[in-house]
């Protein structure tokens, strides 16, 4: 992530708080605080392998539980 600096200096007869909204203000036009929220949670994809593997463990227990129904140990809802 690119470094961004945001520098705000204290004007003569400025109170704290009105520096600070500035500041704030600056951050918020800056998109910073929205960058990094939306990089916070970020989930990386399942590899080939993992979703070829989970597929694979989906079409067994489908035909596990046809098999079931044939032989009418597993009642269909």
């Amino acid at each position: 992530m690119a470094k961004t600096l945001i520098e705000v200096k204290k004007n003569p007869n400025e109170t704290n708080t009105s520096v600070l909204r500035r500041f704030s203000r600056k951050i918020q036009e800056s998109g910073i605080i929205r960058r990094v929220k939306n990089t916070r949670y970020n989930i990386r994809k399942e590899s080939k392998l993992k979703q070829k593997m989970s597929a694979l463990k989906r079409m067994a227990r489908r035909r596990e539980i046809e098999h079931l129904r044939k032989q009418g140990k597993m009642v269909t809802r």
